[in-house]
């Protein structure tokens, strides 16, 4: 029943765009006839034409979300790279960076573990952002990203490139089919050293969960008692394991293809560049801008379009 809800409220943004669309071009066939009235409603026209283009545009990326998780929420990890100071800044500059895109999209967030660096910046940050679609649409942004700047914490003004890992999962309800073993888990409780006052720097609230199958290794310490970081770490975790078994799929299927997929810390997707020229630019599908400061304020719809239509036939480099 709720899905078919929600497809009787996607008809009806496709039949409502339809009408706004057919009484556009009647008023349009009108003012055809009388140029006099053409002049003075031109300009609604257009702006009435715009928002038509920008909503088909928006409807028609979202016919590219077709994967079984695409609907769910995300849960993102921002890993900062070698280079200290450097990479944790630039991690925490993604993280807003991300944090400004849920907003602009009116997705909730909450920050599920983060561990801040040794002068600015964050080492590692887990944050959940709630949505529908929020992991379809994310899901592009998986990958290593690269910034290039003039270093604002290098007194000799010298040029840095920085890197930090995205990682971009589907969060998954408990009960879906992932199964758990209670017997293939170590739990460790530990001390939190994150927000959420006084009470939980006095209890062994934070929790630490090893899938011993797997290696993977989740944390969470920003909740009040350590039942409810439990419950986020096990989140986490089948989140995990489920991008786990999908990389698995996919490499499989490289190998059926004969397509070779190199995994690694050096599958660098963006460049940001600050200094000596601005540009930002999606080294996968050819989609840049010369606006870097926008994107970092969370305007990165244009790459998740890009990237979501190279999967169904490619595009070429066009400017964001």
């Amino acid at each position: 029943m709720r899905r078919a809800d929600e497809l009787r409220e996607e008809i009806g943004r496709w039949r409502e765009l339809e009408d706004r669309a057919r009484a556009l071009a009647e008023i349009a066939e009108l003012a055809a006839a009388e140029p006099a009235e053409a002049l003075i409603i031109g300009p609604d026209l257009r702006r009435d034409l715009s928002s038509i283009q920008a909503d088909w545009s928006r409807m028609e990326s979202q016919l590219l979300l077709s994967d079984p998780h695409d609907p769910r929420p995300a849960i993102v990890g921002i890993h900062a790279g070698a280079g200290g100071t450097e990479s944790q800044d630039w991690a925490e500059m993604l993280l807003r960076m991300y944090m400004r895109w849920a907003e602009r999209n009116n997705y909730r967030t909450e920050i599920l573990d983060q561990t801040e660096g040794e002068e600015a910046g964050l080492k590692s940050v887990t944050f959940s952002i709630d949505g529908r679609w929020a992991y379809g649409r994310l899901k592009s942004e998986r990958g290593v990203h690269r910034l290039v700047r003039i270093s604002p914490y290098d007194s000799q003004k010298r040029r840095h490139t920085s890197f930090a890992l995205v990682e971009v999962m589907p969060e998954v309800p408990p009960d879906a089919a992932i199964e758990i073993d209670e017997r293939d888990l170590r739990v460790d409780t530990y001390r939190s050293s994150g927000a959420g006052g006084q009470h939980v720097n006095k209890t062994d609230s934070a929790v630490r969960i090893t899938h011993l199958p797997t290696g993977i290794v989740v944390t969470c310490q920003n909740e009040r008692s350590q039942i409810q970081n439990r419950e986020r770490a096990m989140a986490v975790l089948r989140a995990k394991l489920v991008e786990r078994a999908e990389e698995e799929r996919e490499a499989e299927m490289a190998v059926i293809r004969g397509v070779h997929v190199e995994a690694g810390w050096g599958n660098q997707i963006r460049s940001y560049v600050l200094q000596p020229y601005t540009m930002v630019k999606d080294l996968r599908t050819g989609v840049e801008t010369s606006n870097p400061t926008a994107v970092l304020d969370g305007e990165i719809d244009a790459f998740i379009e890009g990237y979501l239509r190279s999967r169904i036939g490619g595009v070429g480099a066009r400017e964001a």
